[in-house]
């Protein structure tokens, strides 16, 4: 009976995931914490009021939302979830209920404290972590059990025999449970990001044939004029001859934003070599510690590792360029830049960490996207073209920001032996 009971707790735990999964996902309500503890506070109480009584103990899966609802909608939602739970027992009363209330308490404190930890884990380890948090319910039901055994009988009994065999049941579900429900949100934070990279892809590839449309078109007649004023230029006849000089300083620039388009819409790889990344980071460090030095800022590196990619050299040394002027110029006098690579696996991981005046949440998001920067004077296509290079050599970038502290920009590379 307590088998069946608790399989139909299942149900009930799994359904608020699968309520914001299918109704809720676009939604912004689905999108708070505080409708997540709702609808997992829901299914806790409906677990106490359907729950199995035996041997002066209630059996039900309350523990189950307890534990999703603390580490996949955070203290928030967690902290609803225990109200509601810790109401719902106390009206439900009975001989254990202090003992049912002091267990409680128990598994919601372990879980407070670790929920913030939890979400920077890997998802494959999340599901782990989340069955083991499971196990520790179980583990607060024994406790119950055993005190109150020995509170009100003194000694073990056949009743405590049966129970600790219904301890063993409810544990084994309730890992279970806990695990098909971390997996279910798993894959619901997974195809949600998979639909945001899909937009972010179309968006990306559409403004990129339309860049490099423009500045196809647009560089024909730059081209034309610039041959043109060259030709002035070598007739010392010509009256504005002092002009020209000038006139195609500014053709060079327009060139170079044109081909910062033209790369945005698709990175060539012209030239691919095997080479040490640690020397690419060498050279742009020497290029642009004049930079560095004219803003007051401290160029600090910590390359130890050598690791060795098989890429074009050229973009990968621009994406660098970009990544690393962009820290420096975002850096007030007497802060500095510090650039350090390390290998991870068959990964090389380039940090470029500032201590400049940070980003905001908001503008975090919008770091990487064509024509949005954070500068009084550019285009934002430095970083979007950065990010588009090194996503084409199968890299990511990752960007973390905080309000006067500063910002860290990470690169994953993959590597390759060095022959």
């Amino acid at each position: 009976m307590l088998t069946e009971k608790l399989l139909l707790h299942v149900l009930i735990v799994l359904a608020p995931i699968l309520l914001l999964s299918f109704f809720f996902e676009k939604r912004p309500i689905g999108q708070s914490p505080y409708f997540t503890g709702m609808l997992h506070s829901l299914s806790a109480i409906l677990c106490v009021v359907f729950a199995f009584y035996e041997g002066s103990l209630y059996w039900d899966l309350r523990y189950v939302p307890l534990v999703i609802a603390f580490l996949y909608g955070g203290r928030s939602a967690g902290g609803m979830v225990f109200g509601f739970i810790f109401v719902a027992r106390t009206v439900v009363g009975g001989d254990a209920l202090v003992f049912a209330l002091s267990g409680i308490v128990l598994a919601a404190a372990v879980l407070y404290f670790y929920c913030s930890k939890f979400i920077e884990l890997s998802p494959a380890k999340r599901v782990k972590n989340a069955m083991l948090m499971g196990v520790w319910p179980s583990f607060v039901q024994i406790m119950i059990l055993f005190s109150y055994t020995f509170y009100y009988y003194g000694e073990t009994n056949e009743e405590f025999a049966q129970s600790l065999s219904h301890v063993l049941i409810f544990g084994i579900i309730q890992v279970l449970a806990v695990g098909t429900a971390a997996k279910l949100y798993e894959l619901v934070i997974e195809r949600s990001l998979m639909k945001n990279e899909i937009e972010r892809a179309e968006k990306l590839n559409t403004l990129g044939e339309l860049a490099a449309s423009i500045a196809h078109e647009v560089r024909n007649p730059l081209t034309v004029v610039k041959g043109f004023l060259q030709l002035m230029q070598r007739d010392d006849k010509a009256d504005n001859h002092p002009y020209i000089p000038l006139v195609l300083s500014e053709l060079g620039r327009a060139e170079v934003i044109i081909s910062d388009y033209l790369n945005f819409a698709k990175p060539e790889f012209k030239k691919l070599e095997r080479f040490s990344i640690s020397q690419i980071l060498s050279d742009v460090m020497l290029l642009l510690n004049a930079l560095a030095v004219k803003q007051g800022v401290e160029l600090v590196s910590d390359l130890k590792s050598e690791p060795f990619l098989f890429t074009d050299r050229n973009q990968l040394k621009q994406a660098f360029v970009n990544i690393i002027k962009n820290a420096i110029e975002a850096t007030p006098s007497g802060g500095t830049v510090t650039v350090s690579l390390s290998v991870s696996g068959d990964q090389a991981v380039v940090t470029v960490a500032d201590t400049g005046k940070g980003m905001t949440e908001e503008q975090l998001s919008r770091i990487g996207t064509l024509f949005y920067t954070t500068k009084d004077k550019g285009t934002g296509l430095g970083t979007t073209v950065s990010v588009r290079i090194i996503e084409s050599m199968q890299g990511r970038v990752s960007f973390k920001s905080e309000l006067g502290k500063g910002t860290e920009v990470t690169l994953h590379l993959p590597t390759v032996q060095n022959d």
